[in-house]
């Protein structure tokens, strides 16, 4: 694909992200100007760069909506909630068009229609013929460098026009340079002084659009020759301004002929050739300044390209290349740093450190690179909020906290379905109608509040509303139905709500497009436990719920503790860990006869590692035991030596090794061994399955 056409695609993505946030917040502030505004310039980019890049569908289509928000801005037409809808509707229109996907063209004539009813006096009729398009040149918001010439007839004057005034207005729309054309003055006793002899040659850079310099001449275009010229254009970097010489810029303004420029040319040395002649300095030192001039551009072109790049766009998958690089380079530090420390060599071991010390600089850095704002994820859901509100007659604000709140782009992605079934189920079965929330003393309107911030090495993502929060005995009357558990079983309030991650597990009477088959949140839970998180829910009845997902701020190193059983090494998520406790052997013996150990006046399960991997080698005298603690439950997982903390760059196992279940994972240690990553979570559950 053509390369300016994917730039145009990733910034019309964007820019049609922040219209469907604009308009969403444009339903609770209908009378916001800024938001208006707001959402005016975004549809004439969408369209200003849809004619630019060959996209006149788009830039057609837009146009109709575009005219209905100028009339907006003129305060003729009220923000209403069908318009929001109309216009989101048409932003999804626009993505379509974008995607270059097959067009309903009968939906587009309906939307657009639709916009031409809302213009006041006009019947919306569709009407085929193509709108008029926009010039490039008036592609505003965008530094533009524009070169005039103003020749005004001799009688201006006698308009009572003043070319002074046109010049000082010029003056304030940007950085103006004025030359004065003197050359048609005549001599005094010859001067009519109700003539205008001079004309005026200027470049101007400004940020206004091609037609704010055009209306400057508006009263005076009749009068005088007028030819405006675009000669820069931020928009286009290819057309930035060069060092243009004199000869260029003369032929350009059509002053003299590049044959003029060349007969001249031809007949003139250059400096350093005249300065020889003269003997003024030998051939070598010519050269030597010809070096140093051309030393002094490159540093100059390098510096404006420093200046013009201070942001670039690059491939997800480049930066992946990237990390995966500096996971390799993490292992080599690793095995370098242990060579040191077996050698002793004081040499090798400063050269290590060095090592280290740039491998943990080049790492931080490469991560932060990967980390994007939460927020971007946020504004996607305040578009399903209002999709699903309007479905089911339902009035909700959305609230967002925390937006810059920033997470690895690989955890992001993943968290999009995650949300979506929280936020889907929050909706459907937390929030009342208006009816029912006035009949309880609560606000008409809902809230929904998104939120994010950092928790040490993880971050937490809140997801919470004010709708009648979960019903206990309703779970727990389901969960025994589906013989999930025992009719004497004695869970509290929390291990109740857990209930609703279960596969399948749902309590809605009835099945609706939105909820009710059990589904989600037993995605939610597989998602979050796959990308080493955690869920934790807290209900109170008719005040709300809320979901709290705890997770890791990148997927690629993680802190793991190393340990081992029998000859092989392995990672237990550093996260998970509580506590190590030791047990003599007959101490072992009886935990793992009896499945459970005693922790702080505290009976949890215990599981042997060295019997659950089948390992023959022999039991160690002392064993030790790793205190895991997930979704509130402690697990102790009996091994046979902690080796301690260790920086975990994650492999993944390969796609042989897919129906692996227990393990997330191998890296590589210092000496090149390879130690599994066990999945705490994994493990505990199919320990569950088996015992049920």
């Amino acid at each position: 694909m053509n390369e300016h056409k994917l730039i145009y695609k990733e910034e019309a993505y964007e820019l049609l992200a922040e219209l469907e946030s604009s308009l969403i917040e444009l339903e609770n502030s209908p009378d916001d100007e800024d938001l208006i505004a707001q959402v005016f310039r975004s549809m004439h980019t969408i369209k200003g760069s849809g004619a630019m890049f060959g996209y006149d569908n788009i830039a057609a289509f837009t146009h109709e909506i575009e005219t209905v928000y100028d009339l907006v801005r003129d305060s003729k037409i009220k923000v209403t909630r069908d318009l929001l809808k109309l216009t989101l509707s048409a932003c999804d229109h626009i993505k379509k068009m974008v995607d270059e996907d097959d067009i309903d063209e009968s939906f587009e004539r309906e939307l657009v229609s639709a916009f031409q009813k809302m213009i006041p006096g006009n019947p919306g009729t569709f009407d085929s013929r193509k709108p008029e398009l926009p010039d490039i040149s008036s592609y505003d918001n965008y530094e533009q460098i524009y070169r005039i010439r103003f020749q005004p007839d001799r009688d201006l004057f006698h308009t009572g026009t003043n070319p002074a005034v046109l010049l000082n207005e010029l003056r304030s729309l940007g950085q103006c340079q004025i030359v004065a054309h003197q050359k048609n003055i005549p001599v005094l006793s010859e001067m009519d002084p109700e003539l205008c002899y001079l004309h005026w040659d200027i470049i101007i850079s400004s940020s206004q659009g091609l037609q704010a310099i055009r209306d400057v001449f508006i009263f005076a275009e009749d009068y005088c020759k007028l030819d405006i010229q675009v000669v820069y254009h931020e928009k286009f970097p290819s057309d930035s301004p060069e060092h243009k010489k004199i000869g260029q810029i003369l032929v350009e303004r059509g002053d003299v002929s590049a044959e003029e420029i060349e007969k001249v040319l031809q007949g003139h040395k250059r400096v350093g050739e005249m300065l020889i002649d003269a003997r003024s300095i030998d051939p070598e030192t010519l050269e030597s300044a010809l070096k140093e001039q051309q030393h002094l551009r490159e540093i100059s072109r390098k510096r404006e390209n420093i200046t013009n790049s201070s942001s670039i766009r690059v491939p997800a998958e480049k930066l992946d290349g990237l990390v995966n690089l500096v996971g390799e380079l993490v292992t080599v530090q690793a095995r370098l740093t242990r060579m040191a420390s077996i050698e002793k060599n004081t040499e090798l071991t400063a050269i290590a450190e060095a090592v280290e010390y740039l491998s943990a600089e080049l790492r931080d850095h490469t991560m932060n690179i990967r980390m994007l704002p939460v927020g971007n994820t946020f504004r996607k859901f305040k578009r399903l909020i209002f999709d699903l509100s309007s479905e089911l007659n339902k009035e909700i604000t959305v609230i967002t906290e925390g937006e810059e709140t920033e997470l690895d782009k690989n955890v992001l992605d993943q968290l999009n379905d995650p949300l979506m079934h929280i936020i889907r189920n929050t909706i459907d079965h937390g929030i009342e109608t208006p009816e029912v929330r006035i009949a309880k003393g609560k606000p008409r309107q809902g809230t929904i509040r998104l939120s994010a911030e950092y928790s040490g090495s993880d971050v937490l993502i809140m997801i919470s509303g004010d709708g009648a929060g979960l019903n206990t005995q309703a779970i727990r009357a389901k969960a025994l139905e589906k013989k999930l558990i025992s009719p004497d079983a004695q869970l509290s309030e929390k291990d109740i709500h857990a209930l609703i991650f279960a596969p399948g597990f749902s309590t809605a009477k009835q099945i609706s497009g939105v909820s009710g088959r059990g589904v989600g949140m037993d995605v939610v839970r597989r998602r979050i436990e796959s990308l080493r998180g955690s869920i934790d829910i807290k209900s109170e009845k008719d005040k709300g719920m809320s979901v709290t997902l705890k997770l890791p701020l990148t997927l690629a190193i993680a802190d793991g503790l190393l340990i081992r059983l029998g000859t092989g090494y392995y990672v237990l998520p550093l996260l998970a860990v509580e506590e190590c406790l030791e047990l003599k052997r007959h101490e072992a013996d009886k935990a793992r006869e009896r499945k459970i150990i005693q922790f702080r006046k505290e009976l949890i399960s215990y599981i042997s590692l060295h019997e659950m991997f089948h390992i023959k080698d022999e039991l160690p005298e002392i064993e030790k035991v790793v205190v895991i603690n997930t979704h509130g439950k402690r697990v102790g997982f009996g091994v046979d030596k902690v080796l301690g903390q260790h920086q975990t760059v994650i492999k993944n196992l390969g796609y042989f090794y897919k129906d692996v279940k227990t393990m997330s994972g191998a890296t590589i240690l210092g000496d090149g061994t390879v130690a599994l990553i066990l999945d705490v979570n994994r493990i505990i559950m199919s320990l569950e399955n088996n015992s049920n």
